[in-house]
């Protein structure tokens, strides 16, 4: 699910008194300066690795992009990453990701355990029965997300949350194998003669939170038995799966594992079974809103959920975070004002103003609005969003609408679940690309997507593109590199 962040609206603007004369989150200060002449100058230097003599003749390329089709880092006969550099990071923008990623999750599992508790909170997150019926089972551990993914925009010592994900994780798996192909890649060992970069990887990570929440689930009567793995996914249309890597990483590891779809689910005397296998623990692919639309809650996953007879990670209780409402709790200070310090803190510089699209009062900065006419005249700051990424409806970008199709959009956003955010320039660097056999220079969108296990970030994936609005022939996953000047 997407959320954007926050921006400040223009100085002239006067309609709800929004004038801010504090230290634009933009601006670069000086911390922020060294961040960016660091990486401006390790990028312009592995530019220029890639446009001197030893590389004019573009075969490491070929080795290169022959190394991930032998990896399987493609998908429908398409290369996952088409560029030619990793995506950089620095050590100290790297720590801030990590810092503020960790709070935030905590805080995302401190609201949903309140809204479990309180009806009230509850039905501000606009979940379907289905979804609340779900949401009611304990899951068997206490976790509301084993595992969780942030989208982030990261600008020179600034970063803002775009999107936060606990339905599945997505690239982790593919930026690791990428991750090793082009460390020793001719241009990369050159430039390593200059520079420190540290790899980032989740797999391992990964199976060790699965392994740990199976063993809350499983109890001391079973806590030395090896489940056996399910991956719960509908089968893939184009190619192959990203949880292939991850099942044949959990079998090297010595755990019986199998892609399943959940029409191959049956349920019988206690035992949950699917591709010729008892399974004991599953790594849910599928959210609740594709479940739901083909099937009902006589599913015999959902019976031996219910029956406490099979671990499900992440647990339905995740759908809750899912929804972007979630951010319109965290962003209200009445109910965070009892959380800790460094969540308040981070929500506050992080996590964008979002409300639930409905009529009536809001606060804005400490200040009263009335949220519609709010929306009306703030149009080209804001953003309306489905409350669930998985729904038929759409986004609507302020900008890119007149008053007159922004109106519409408000209509509809005041029948359908919705929230309102606002929205954020994206953060755009220069890119090498091979196009028609030549080596050509490309300023893209990068979303840097740290996953966390437990609640702790580990493994970084960066979603490159020219616009940011998903794949096409210009997009696809990077490796992120921590990078430091060799002393």
């Amino acid at each position: 699910m997407q959320f954007f962040c926050a921006i400040l609206l223009p100085e002239t603007e006067e309609k709800v008194a929004v004038h801010d004369d504090s230290p634009k989150p933009d601006a670069p200060q000086e911390g922020d300066r060294h961040v960016m002449n660091q990486l401006d100058e390790a990028i312009a230097r592995y530019h220029r690795i890639l446009e001197s003599e030893p590389y004019r003749d573009l075969r490491w390329v070929k080795n290169l992009q022959e190394q991930m089709e032998a990896r399987q880092l493609s998908s429908g006969g398409r290369l996952l990453c088409p560029f030619l550099r990793p995506n950089f990071v620095t050590q100290k923008q790297y720590d801030n990701l990590v810092k503020t990623g960790e709070a935030l999750i905590s805080a995302v599992d401190r609201m949903l355990h309140l809204a479990l508790a309180s009806p009230q909170l509850l039905s501000t997150m606009q979940l379907l029965p289905a979804e609340k019926m779900l949401a009611a089972i304990d899951p068997g551990y206490a976790m509301p997300e084993v595992s969780s993914q942030l989208d982030l925009q990261i600008n020179n010592g600034s970063l803002h949350v775009r999107q936060y994900s606990a339905d599945a994780l997505t690239g982790g798996a593919y930026a690791e194998g990428l991750s090793e192909v082009f460390y020793d890649c001719p241009p990369v060992k050159e430039f390593r003669r200059r520079y420190n970069l540290t790899r980032l990887g989740g797999k391992k990570p990964f199976l060790s939170a699965l392994l740990k929440a199976y063993k809350m689930f499983a109890g001391h009567a079973n806590a030395g038995r090896k489940p056996k793995i399910a991956i719960l996914e509908f089968r893939a249309i184009n190619g192959g799966s990203e949880y292939e890597m991850f099942r044949d990483y959990f079998r090297a590891e010595g755990y019986q594992t199998e892609l399943v779809s959940p029409d191959q689910l049956e349920y019988r005397n206690g035992v949950l079974r699917g591709n010729g296998m008892d399974i004991d623990l599953i790594y849910r692919r599928v959210s609740v809103q594709e479940f739901l639309m083909r099937f009902t809650l006589d599913h015999p996953l959902v019976h031996a959920y219910r029956d406490h007879k099979v671990c499900i990670v992440n647990s339905f209780r995740s759908e809750l975070s899912h929804k972007k409402a979630m951010f319109a709790l965290l962003t209200d200070d009445n109910l965070t004002a009892k959380f800790p310090l460094n969540e308040r803190k981070a929500i506050k510089e992080h996590v964008p103003f979002t409300r639930v699209v409905k009529a009536g009062k809001t606060t804005w900065r400490d200040k009263q609005v009335d949220l519609i006419d709010f929306i009306r005249e703030n149009r080209e700051t804001l953003v309306l969003r489905p409350n669930d990424d998985y729904s038929d409806l759409h986004s609507y970008i302020g900008y890119e609408h007149d008053d007159g199709a922004w109106a519409r959009a408000m209509r509809e956003a005041q029948r359908s679940p919705y929230v309102v955010q606002e929205s954020v320039k994206p953060v755009r660097s220069v890119f090498p690309m091979l196009t028609y056999g030549h080596l050509e220079f490309k300023e893209m969108q990068v979303d840097v997507q740290p996953q966390a296990f437990l609640g702790k970030v580990s493994g970084c994936p960066s979603f490159v593109s020219s616009s940011g609005a998903g794949y096409s022939h210009s997009s696809g996953i990077a490796p992120t590199f921590i990078i430091e000047n060799r002393n």
